[in-house]
């Protein structure tokens, strides 16, 4: 007898646990997070939009140098170490940032605000990063497509949770209070992520054909600190990857800079801009967790990975059209709701399949350049972009001019990823299969030494 959570999502009984750790270990994440976003928001707006653009900048820097390190953990680290050394660090700043708003509260200003902004910015980039890199290497491709929807309701969860903790504990426990919490949810999240680890692994018939299962997971990974960044520029398939998620940031940068003006433009007040952030997200969080609950658990096996991530850039070009029509704060926030729900609820678990059919070193290291650097410099470009049109006195329309055709591009770019990973997949399963396998191969250059 089926229970509703195997109806729902196709989870079997021996996939139960290490897929609600996973979830538990989503959630916290996104709490740890979420908790504190709202104020980082508020935070990098004090200098004014034109300095949130240098902080773009900033925070790619950031993420560029941080790159080699976490890439030379990887190599040395057997893979709970490095992940626990990841968050370990993370935690530790946090209650680093809470000692200096205890002790030294008069050194905190626009400057040390913008420094926490860069560096909750990098935090956001490499605690997600971590977490789907762990659920690639774990998971199959084929498990990716039946509950990666499921997992990702973890952290829309969170996500919900974090902003509602913010509000419910600030006044009686004091804001610095929220970098203690936001530590220790980092914390169990770790405890869940070794529990995914070294629960018992999939048999190996389960995972016939699967590069995911067939190598020591234990064992550290080698190779250089800068393989990722070789790997990505050496492969078709990465490269796609890399262009993917150059154009989602672009496109996010767009919308993020089309809110913190039409916020901007309420007043001044920080605690208002932060509220309006809040309940931005609140709205934008209970829209995902409503896709992820009709539609995100199967709509993967329906439709398939490539018109899975070809969904977000058509849901784009649609937003970014209506936007220009009607340019409103109420129809901002619709659009970013819609853009988010089916970035988070759709597109992530989509495009976070796109890293299963990869030797282990491309899974951690070329995805944390990709996940990182390659990211914030989309965030550079589209910020740099946007301003350079409203310097130009070119508003809603000029963007939405911009942004369309680039949504097209950026669905083709998706139908032709999923279908480089099928190929890969049916490569790994059935090597002489055909010539298409033979070419998937070529997609991807060997792992370093």
């Amino acid at each position: 007898m089926k229970t509703w959570l195997q109806r729902l999502f196709d989870v079997r009984r021996d996939e139960a646990l290490p897929v609600c750790l996973a979830v538990l270990f989503f959630f916290c994440v996104l709490v740890a997070l979420m908790i504190l976003r709202p104020a980082r928001e508020a935070l990098g707006l004090r200098g004014g939009i034109d300095a949130v653009r240098w902080l773009f900048m900033g925070t790619a820097v950031a993420a560029l140098l941080v790159n080699p390190v976490f890439g030379w953990l990887v190599s040395r680290l057997p893979r709970l170490q490095f992940i626990s050394a990841t968050y370990a660090f993370f935690a530790c700043s946090l209650v680093g940032f809470f000692l200096l708003l205890v002790l030294a509260p008069e050194a905190v200003g626009v400057v040390s605000g913008q420094v926490f902004y860069v560096w909750f910015s990098v935090f956001n980039l490499f605690a997600t990063m971590v977490f789907w890199a762990l659920m690639a290497d774990r998971f199959t491709l084929e498990q990716g497509k039946r509950f990666f929807g499921l997992i990702a309701v973890g952290g829309t969860l969170g996500a919900i949770a974090g902003p509602w903790l913010a509000s419910q504990l600030a006044a009686p426990l004091g804001t610095p209070a929220l970098l203690l919490i936001s530590a220790g949810f980092l914390t169990a999240g770790l405890g869940a992520a070794w529990g995914i680890a070294r629960v018992r692994s999939l048999p190996p018939a389960a995972a016939q054909g699967d590069m995911a299962t067939t190598v020591d997971a234990h064992a550290p990974i080698g190779g250089s600190a800068w393989a990722g960044a070789r790997a990505v520029f050496g492969s078709r398939y990465l490269l796609g990857m890399a262009a993917y998620v150059v154009i989602l940031a672009v496109m996010a940068t767009f919308l993020y800079f089309t809110r913190l003006q039409m916020v901007a433009e309420l007043g001044d007040d920080l605690d208002l801009r932060t509220t309006m952030f809040a309940r931005i997200d609140l709205i934008t969080q209970v829209a995902t967790l409503l896709l992820q609950a009709l539609v995100a658990g199967r709509l993967m096996q329906w439709v398939g990975v490539p018109v899975t991530l070809a969904l977000l850039p058509l849901t784009t070009a649609l937003g970014f059209v209506g936007l220009a029509m009607v340019g409103s704060l109420a129809a901002l926030i619709a659009f970013e709701a819609s853009f988010r729900a089916v970035q988070r609820a759709l597109m992530r678990p989509a495009r976070e399949t796109l890293f299963t059919v990869l030797r282990r070193e491309e899974k951690y290291k070329a995805k944390a350049f990709i996940d990182t650097f390659i990211y914030r410099g989309g965030d550079v470009i589209g910020a740099q972009l946007e301003g350079l049109l409203g310097r130009l006195g070119m508003g809603l329309a000029a963007l939405a001019s911009v942004a369309v055709p680039l949504a097209l591009m950026w669905a083709v770019l998706a139908l032709w990823l999923g279908r480089i990973q099928q190929d890969m997949a049916a490569a790994a399963a059935d090597p002489p299969a055909s010539g298409r396998a033979d070419r998937a191969r070529t997609a991807l250059p060997r792992s370093s030494p």
